[in-house]
């Protein structure tokens, strides 16, 4: 899609139409931030490009990433506090932003309140085996990183991961936008659909617009009186944006989303002076589990040397996985705990000795014999000295050995921007000087996540906050015009 200019107010004849606050994109983050206009008592118009709501959102597994001591945890019998959340995010992640960071940990509580408020259903019991996520009815799961070191010694682990319950055989994603879809119409909140933002109108004091292309239609102007608020979504779709940003994951990964996260979103708001941040940031993902019973391998690379605890939130093997020599890792594990990965890494081989296996991938004769016996020495201790894996997924390994490919040229590697608007705790857009842009509102995954990167990234961190800051930017979008 074509990316106009921005053009003077000055130079429009005449609106096509008129709101108070007008958002870009019904994902999760533009219906959360629409209700919330709505209910403050402004006029909403909500422009989406494809022919209805949902976005990648309703393609996802429907997990928000919320703490702090939800009712949900209270029923599954999770102690959690918004300091203890706090001080796990804060050494996870990288974000400059301290305040929003401390903002979305106290607000945990009311936030996953206010979802379920609005139809979002998420089921009173908890799922405490390792996966990236469940469709068997359960409502609340480990996510992220918590109880993997040195996060679980920062802070007390809890489950955070509020998943949405499944319909059959879709995501949880789906049941979510189901339901807040339904409260954007059940509220009379209008949406134009098939309709492209392609450019903002300005004037003296700010943004005060929007041009919208639909197909076989003249271009349109839409005054938005108090804001326009940009949630879009990621730019995963976009080959050039995403060689540019991030060339090994984009070449050898697939993007997840939709054909609309291509960053049309992202690049008008720049037409403008938005600043961006962290655009390198990427989760990508290649799951050694489930089945659970795989972390009890370990993981080398080329010179057949361990890298990573195993038990790590798989976006955090990746991470580390792409930093190693051509991207190159293999899982062993033995007879006593072998099981084929649900995720698309090939099975290599099985060798009956040590030796046979480093020949087999071209490893330094002796290599991984070293790391076998370092790491059997740590099992008998009872602690991994090297990568501090959790003793429950700790046991020797022993001969037959079987190897699974985890190279990033084998396996099947999928990969989510993390990168995005820089934008403050209320969604406003900020240029490169640090000052908001007045009109301007960025929230969602068209904004810079939390998480600057895949080892900082827990499930539930698109979802989660963008939800939450999608509200907030509502709010604060309504309150600028009355």
């Amino acid at each position: 899609m074509k990316i106009d200019e921005p053009i003077h107010v000055s130079n429009v004849d005449v609106w096509d139409q008129s709101a108070d606050v007008v958002v870009v994109g019904l994902g999760v983050a533009g219906a959360c931030a629409a209700l919330e206009a709505h209910r403050a008592g402004v006029d909403v118009l909500v422009v989406e490009r494809a022919s209805g709501g949902g976005g990648a959102s309703a393609t996802s597994e429907g997990t928000f990433y919320l703490g702090g001591g939800t009712t949900l945890q209270d029923a599954c019998g999770v102690v959690d506090d918004p300091d203890e959340m706090y001080k796990f995010m804060r050494a996870s992640t990288t974000t400059p932003d301290d305040e929003a960071l401390r903002l979305f940990c106290d607000g945990g509580r009311e936030h996953f309140d206010w979802l379920e408020a609005q139809g979002v259903p998420f089921e009173r019991q908890a799922f405490t085996a390792k996966a990236v996520a469940v469709r068997t009815g359960e409502g609340l799961m480990s996510s992220g990183n918590e109880h993997v070191w040195p996060f679980s010694e920062a802070a007390t682990p809890a489950l955070r991961g509020h998943q949405t319950r499944s319909l059959g055989r879709r995501g949880g994603g789906a049941t979510a936008m189901t339901a807040l879809l339904a409260t954007v119409v059940d509220e009379g909140v209008p949406t134009m659909c098939d309709a492209g933002v392609t450019g903002l109108v300005v004037d003296d004091d700010g943004v005060c617009g929007v041009r919208v292309r639909q197909a076989a239609a003249a271009d349109q102007f839409v005054q938005a009186r108090s804001g326009v608020i940009i949630a879009t979504g990621s730019f995963n779709l976009n080959p050039e944006m995403t060689k540019e940003h991030f060339p090994v994951v984009a070449e050898r990964g697939r993007p997840l989303g939709i054909d609309s996260n291509d960053g049309v979103g992202l690049q008008v708001a720049q037409t403008v002076g938005v600043s961006t941040r962290a655009m390198d940031g990427v989760i990508a993902t290649s799951s050694i589990y489930p089945p659970e019973q795989l972390l009890f391998g370990i993981i080398v690379n080329a010179n057949g040397e361990r890298f990573v605890a195993e038990d790590a939130y798989h976006g955090r093997t990746s991470y580390f996985i792409e930093r190693q020599p051509n991207q190159v890792a293999y899982l062993i594990v033995d007879e006593a705990h072998f099981a084929y990965p649900d995720r698309g890494q090939d099975l290599i081989d099985v060798w009956d000795t040590v030796a046979e296996m480093e020949a087999a991938l071209g490893m330094p004769a002796g290599a991984v014999e070293a790391t076998l016996a370092g790491y059997n020495a740590s099992v008998a201790d009872g602690e991994d000295h090297e990568f501090h894996k959790h003793s429950r997924w700790m046991a020797p390994l022993a001969p037959p050995l079987a190897g699974f490919d985890l190279s990033f040229a084998s396996a099947d590697y999928s990969f989510i921007s993390l990168g995005g608007l820089h934008s403050d705790v209320d969604g406003r857009a900020i240029d490169a000087d640090g000052n908001a842009i007045a009109g301007l509102y960025a929230v969602g995954a068209v904004a810079a996540h939390l998480p600057q990167s895949g080892a900082e990234y827990a499930s539930g961190m698109s979802l989660g906050p963008g939800s939450f800051f999608g509200r907030r930017a509502g709010r604060h979008a309504a309150a600028r015009w009355s």
